[in-house]
């Protein structure tokens, strides 16, 4: 279907741009918060108890802080070792995309499943903007895999590693792992009718090392929560940490209790999913209607030709995550691995039966999302954040070039498909890993004051801020969280720094503050971009500030 050579070399581009995003500055909120979580772990050496600045953390399981404070002890305080936990996690979910296509279909659509899995747009920002879900996606498509491999051969060791892959999936981000990795090997057990399987002592084999692997999590739970019932977690006192990771988390997350609503609309992943399994998301949507279409024609009804376990897992997971009151777009990650294996095959079908009106139609799409990502390109580079140094100029045409190349190439139309979807994915993500990401993080304050604050040669144990308002990127660059205080307790004091917004520098000038120094760095929520933003005419309109300003 497609070469080795040309596969190979695709594979290590799209490794390139991973690499080239492992540097760039933690977003907040989320990734720089959970860096700071596991920064504690780190410097504290306490593997036990979580925390999200001052309070108690119960939302989320261990094992994704465990793993980025493990990576600290290795290779140091840096952005970059944070995320390496997650890429090596995407790496595993990408070997397992490749497992689960060959067993499911052949060599081919495995190999283009992986590559399909590495290029998706949010699979590749779940890389940069790291949170639980790179590790969570990696452990449950191996998960799934390795049940469904057990469920067709028998196999001890499958189960046994697919039990280990579900408890570190659970002890990332509890139940939901279950429901991820359950639901498609329930459809794959209904539709082969091989529910014999589940009928073996190697079951229960595979549910002790389950339980093995979650029991360290489930330890820390019940020494941080369940031996200290007089916690006020949430308003509530006899929080059980235990209970919660088995019982109460998803009920919340499905009622919005405790985290709170955000959207009740229950197309919300519908939409999204248009942009998030970009470049891929047209043939996506042929592979899952063309499949489900080809099911109600034989009624459901078994043939060995077809798989089940893919299609009836997405529309499961779709369904039950569509009727959570709080969503956000990279919860859509864990289903991105079965749609990168159900895409595969529909690519494998175009090439094996030559339909060349769909494929015609097929290309002209990706053609159409090829030249989308052109202008985005080149609106960021010369236009929203205008290049700098010259060399820039001529790395972005020479890319151009080549693109430009292999789309007037004379190859099979399968073979542009591929190639010109998977440049779409590294054009895009290239320039922002490469020039836009950068760029935009000089508005993020916090780390901009770290900088700040290391060129001054600022004392970092002498920083306060007076509000309980997060300082995520600040907390980590500096490598130390800032101690909070208030305005009553700071009055008499002298020689320290104060980190505040616009509206506080008045308040200290109400209540009679002066200093003697002052730097001031340009702020904006960075992942919530707006035109005006966008527009460097307009932008100043949008920016706030922020201030470090010593006392004296």
């Amino acid at each position: 279907m497609i070469s080795n050579t040309r596969y190979w070399f695709l594979l290590f581009l799209v490794i390139l741009v991973y690499v080239a995003g492992m540097f760039v500055t933690l977003f907040e909120n989320d990734s720089a918060q959970f860096a700071v979580m596991a920064m504690r772990m780190f410097q504290e050496n306490d593997f036990i108890n979580l925390f999200k600045g001052p309070e108690e953390y119960l939302d989320k399981p261990h094992m994704h802080y465990w793993l980025a404070a493990l990576s600290f002890k290795i290779f140091g305080l840096h952005d970059w070792a944070y995320r390496i936990p997650g890429i090596l996690a995407s790496l595993l979910g990408a070997y397992s995309c490749f497992g689960l296509g060959r067993l499911l279909y052949n060599v081919d659509v495995g190999k283009m499943a992986s590559l399909i899995f590495m290029t998706a747009q949010t699979i590749v920002l779940g890389n940069i903007d790291v949170r639980t879900d790179a590790v969570l996606t990696g452990f449950t498509i191996f998960g799934i895999w390795q049940l469904a491999a057990y469920v067709n051969k028998k196999s001890l060791h499958n189960i046994l590693l697919g039990a280990f892959a579900a408890g570190m999936a659970f002890s990332t981000k509890g139940q939901i792992a279950l429901v991820v990795i359950g639901l498609p090997l329930l459809c794959h057990l209904g539709y082969t009718r091989k529910w014999r399987a589940l009928f073996s002592w190697k079951v229960l084999l595979a549910l002790l090392v389950f339980a093995i692997t979650i029991s360290p999590m489930l330890y820390a739970y019940y020494l941080q929560f369940d031996l200290h019932p007089e916690k006020i977690i949430r308003g509530r006192a006899d929080r059980s940490g235990i209970l919660f990771i088995f019982w109460e988390q998803s009920f919340e997350r499905l009622s919005g209790q405790g985290v709170g609503k955000n959207s009740s609309d229950y197309f919300f992943f519908f939409h999204t999913f248009l942009w998030v399994f970009l470049p891929w998301t047209i043939i996506g949507l042929i592979a899952y209607w063309s499949r489900l279409r080809t099911f109600i024609k034989l009624r459901f009804a078994y043939n060995h030709k077809y798989e089940f376990l893919t299609l009836g897992g997405i529309t499961l997971i779709f369904i039950l995550i569509s009727f959570a009151q709080f969503k956000l777009p990279h919860y859509l990650n864990i289903v991105i691995p079965l749609f990168a294996v159900l895409t595969a095959s529909c690519l494998y079908s175009l090439y094996q039966f030559s339909k060349s009106k769909v494929i015609k139609v097929v290309l002209g799409v990706q053609y159409f999302i090829l030249s989308l990502v052109f202008i985005f390109s080149v609106l960021i580079c010369f236009f929203v954040f205008k290049f700098k140094q010259p060399i820039a100029y001529v790395v972005l045409i020479s890319v151009f070039a080549v693109i430009i190349y292999f789309c007037l190439k004379r190859e099979a139309h399968y073979l542009r498909i591929i190639t010109l979807s998977v440049y779409s994915s590294l054009l895009l993500n290239g320039v922002l890993n490469l020039h836009f990401y950068p760029n935009l993080l000089q508005y993020q304050a916090g780390s901009a004051m770290s900088k700040v604050v290391e060129k001054n040669k600022i004392s970092k144990d002498n920083i306060l801020k007076i509000s309980n308002g997060h300082t995520w990127a600040l907390d980590f660059y500096n490598k130390k969280p800032l101690r909070i205080s208030s305005v009553e307790s700071i009055k008499g004091k002298k020689d320290f720094w104060l980190y505040v917004t616009d509206a506080e520098l008045k308040l200290l000038r109400n209540f009679g503050f002066d200093w003697d120094k002052q730097y001031s760095v340009d702020q904006f929520r960075i992942t919530r971009l707006q035109a005006k933003f966008l527009d460097p005419a307009k932008r100043k309109k949008v920016l706030n500030k922020m201030h470090l300003i010593h006392i004296y």
